[in-house]
């Protein structure tokens, strides 16, 4: 059975930092690259982050220099740093097994997702 976990969202007012987490179980993690991707209410899915199993890291333009992804193969747990949030930033956030592409066809298994919310 495959389960990915995501957590660490919530209420933030702009400027501020939050930190998601993603468990993943069921698959070989260390052997996968893992991804970040959002969908604000009403929009369309957006991809945010990607890390391979290699450790090298891509990101979306919009995201660079703000966001910062990682992960710990020893707890089997991908990370999203995000940093200077802005309303903008209001999603439902998403771990994803694969690395590219803002469809969910590009990737095998996904989470529940977890509520960021950006707002004064």
């Amino acid at each position: 059975e495959v389960q990915m976990v995501e957590s660490g969202g919530g209420l933030v007012q702009p400027g501020r930092s939050l930190k998601l987490s993603c468990a993943v179980s069921g698959f070989t993690f260390r052997s996968l690259g893992m991804s970040w991707l959002r969908q604000a209410p009403g929009k369309g899915t957006e991809w945010v982050s990607s890390i391979g199993a290699d450790y090298a890291t891509y990101y979306a333009r919009s995201m660079k220099g703000r966001f910062t992804i990682s992960r710990d193969n020893a707890k089997n747990t991908v990370y999203l740093q995000m940093n200077s949030l802005k309303p903008e930033d209001t999603a439902v956030y998403y771990c994803a097994v694969g690395i590219g592409g803002d469809s969910w066809s590009s990737y095998d298994y996904w989470g529940q997702g977890t509520q960021v919310t950006v707002s004064s």
